[in-house]
């Protein structure tokens, strides 16, 4: 029983940290306190079979996985295959748009008068940010949303500043002290959601046993 406990708790470990996730993080997914992973993963206790069959859809295994030695190593390597897959996705999509800002400025250099057109690049910025956002929310670490919104914010600062420059010949540099509380805003935002790696405390078993 003691070898069984031994190579689960391996194996939680393993798991755990391939995905990058904290005891606190897995034990939110499976509605557990960090209590009870701590134990499984020292070996002083088991997971219940519910609990394992949790546990082997979480990391797109079989139960059986879980009671052998090594078998998860399998997961570790399509979870990077799949890591992979979604960074080429994002940056082809990033890509398309500055693909796309490229064709429109070569049509803009056929006008007779386009002196803004390089413009077209500078409204890339933004649209790039938003783009990233968008994958990095839906594949990515919801943490470098805060970086790439503070990019977000910066570029569309540097769109309105040039744009009024070229329709106004106006140098607005006073729009940039939007950009001073929008960064504090984002800070404290950042912030205020880090306490989510701390799971909410379930009525459940610790499943000690």
């Amino acid at each position: 029983m003691s070898d069984i406990r031994q190579i689960i708790a391996h194996n939680i470990v393993r798991l755990r940290t391939e995905r990058g996730w904290t005891q606190a993080e897995l034990a939110e997914r499976l509605s557990y306190s960090d209590k009870a992973i701590s134990k499984w993963e020292r070996g002083e206790s088991l997971p219940d079979v519910i609990v394992l069959k949790q546990l082997a859809d979480l990391f797109s295994l079989r139960v059986d996985d879980l009671l052998m030695e090594g078998a998860p190593m399998q997961c570790g390597r399509a979870e990077k295959v799949r890591k992979q897959n979604h960074m080429i996705i994002t940056l082809l999509a990033v890509m398309l748009v500055w693909l796309i800002a490229s064709l429109v400025f070569f049509i803009f250099t056929f006008l007779p008068y386009s002196p803004g057109k390089w413009l077209i690049f500078l409204f890339a910025i933004p649209t790039s940010a938003i783009v990233l956002i968008v994958f990095n929310s839906i594949w990515g670490n919801t943490k470098r949303n805060y970086l790439i919104i503070s990019v977000l914010v910066w570029s569309l600062l540097l769109c309105v500043h040039f744009s009024v420059y070229y329709a106004l010949s106006v140098h607005l540099w006073v729009v940039y002290g939007l950009g001073i509380p929008a960064q504090i805003i984002i800070l404290l935002w950042s912030g205020l959601t880090s306490p989510e790696r701390t799971p909410k405390k379930k009525v459940k078993k610790e499943g000690d046993d």
